[in-house]
């Protein structure tokens, strides 16, 4: 395959996974803009994958840069715009779209998995099992649609099995970008942090980010930081007079109640019994790491 090609497959048969259409683009004009909840064609989902270049995708009103060996899980319609903005290089990318109720299945599955942003190497068996669809459709003519429904559904076997492979590495860039959100959370515990502020404070889309740190931590972010507000608490409480009241304002609980209630989540008592328990309790400091 020498230059860019792509190919569309039209057929009503609901019954069989069936390919809509697959290509290889290289994009030039910042024309080139699909919101997923206006376009005219649905009912399909898409894969697309970035050879080279750089392109954007919007997710939850965040920009996410789509650079070399990045690609995106969608579903047609929902709430998404992939795009690109004019640049020297142009965005040159690998595509396929698929329609049926398996792909839909195969896609949440992924997506819950990684998030709708994966990171595949071009030699990665996805990538290479994708080009070798493109050129048996170009080269050997592959067109009947039972058999294009085989071959699409052995890719997303791949998709499947990849994902599953993936889940279980934590990438140096992913390992980098949790520790910087921990420090956040340790540094900033006192404040009325939101998931909103710490992917922004990332630069990632929030969800990604729950994703990863869950399967780091084995917790959520928001759960981390009410370790951490705890930590604090518990040694205000045991090596300063400070009022219960103001301990737990200093430590990023939004009420007195609402510190009251977490802190008896933890320790089974009140904030002012474990300030006089100090024989059944004699620690200046609790780690919950």
């Amino acid at each position: 395959m020498i230059e860019p090609l792509s190919y569309a497959f039209r057929n009503d048969d609901t019954s069989i996974l069936t390919l809509d259409s697959i290509g290889w683009q290289k994009i030039r004009s910042p024309d080139y803009s699909f919101s997923g909840d206006t376009r005219p064609d649905s009912g399909h989902v898409i894969f697309q994958y970035t050879l080279s270049g750089q392109g954007y995708i919007e997710l939850e009103q965040h920009s996410i840069p789509l650079p070399k060996g990045s690609g995106f899980l969608v579903k047609i319609p929902s709430k998404h715009r992939y795009y690109y903005v004019e640049q020297a290089e142009p965005w040159e990318i690998l595509w396929l779209n698929i329609r049926g109720a398996e792909a839909n299945r195969i896609w949440d599955l992924v997506i819950e998995q990684e998030g709708h942003i994966l990171q595949r190497d071009s030699n990665s068996p996805l990538i290479q099992g994708l080009w070798e669809l493109l050129r048996r459709i170009s080269e050997e003519k592959v067109t009947d649609k039972f058999l294009l429904s085989a071959e699409v559904y052995n890719w997303m076997l791949t998709l499947v099995k990849t994902s599953g492979e993936m889940r279980k590495e934590i990438s140096a860039n992913s390992i980098t970008l949790i520790q910087r959100a921990k420090t956040y959370l340790k540094e900033n515990y006192a404040l009325p942090v939101t998931l909103d502020m710490l992917s922004d404070y990332c630069g990632v889309n929030k969800y990604h980010l729950c994703r990863l740190f869950q399967k780091s931590e084995q917790t959520s972010p928001l759960a981390y930081l009410r370790d951490r507000r705890m930590e604090s608490a518990i040694a205000l409480l045991r090596t300063t007079d400070l009022p219960v009241q103001e301990v737990g304002q200093r430590c990023g609980f939004e009420s007195p109640s609402y510190f009251g209630k977490v802190f008896r989540e933890y320790m089974s008592m009140t904030p002012k019994e474990y300030r006089m328990k100090k024989l059944e309790f004699p620690y200046d400091a609790i780690y919950y790491e």
